[in-house]
């Protein structure tokens, strides 16, 4: 993977950044302790296998059928990244966690997978965001490097997520003592996706 530490870096700052699911695993951790929030955090990141399955099967088979019509994918996720980032800028902050009713771990897990499977958005993200790090004449395949590239950003997500669930308690403190901390979370996440749109843009 030859743009490694730039996915890497991506994807911990869109990781990081305020969002429905790291909201929940806040939630959990607040309301029910750090085993839920932790849990919770699992629950995401498995979720994102079932994204990346469907990214990295559906942009091989165009790429097989159309090197163009790849192109037009990667040129239109570009655009949809930089839009995104926008709109990442432009956003008044971070809502707060809303407690929830105490849950058994595993129901918490089974309604986290759920949660982030039938989220379609997330499906369309891993569609334009993993194939700008994809090598499409490369040694590898571009399946196997969509899988790699999805591996990578679940085990991020994991990481990530267990730190925000382990920690909730102090984190949801920290986030109600400095409300704006939200927003300049947001404005970091959506000057990565810009950069990231313009760079696809301009890519030979």
């Amino acid at each position: 993977m030859p743009n490694f530490l730039l996915f890497l870096a991506t994807s911990i700052a869109i990781t990081f950044a305020p969002g429905p699911d790291n909201l929940q695993v806040l939630a959990r951790g607040i309301s029910q302790g750090r085993a839920a929030g932790f849990v919770a955090a699992l629950g995401f990141a498995a979720g994102i296998s079932f994204h990346t399955t469907l990214a990295a099967l559906g942009v091989a088979a165009v790429l097989r059928s159309s090197p163009v019509a790849f192109e037009i994918i990667k040129l239109a996720g570009a655009a949809y990244l930089i839009w995104i980032g926008i709109k990442a800028i432009r956003s008044k902050g971070l809502a707060t966690a809303h407690e929830r009713p105490p849950q058994p771990l595993m129901s918490i897990f089974r309604q986290s997978v759920i949660g982030n499977v039938l989220n379609p958005k997330v499906t369309l993200f891993f569609i334009v965001f993993l194939p700008q790090f994809v090598v499409p004449h490369g040694e590898q395949s571009v399946t196997l490097q969509m899988f790699e590239l999805g591996a990578l950003f679940m085990l991020q997500t994991v990481l990530v997520f267990s730190l925000f669930g382990v920690c909730a308690g102090m984190i949801g403190g920290w986030l109600k003592r400095r409300p704006r901390a939200g927003v300049w979370l947001d404005r970091l996440a959506g000057a990565t996706f810009i950069a990231i749109g313009i760079r696809v843009a301009l890519r030979d």
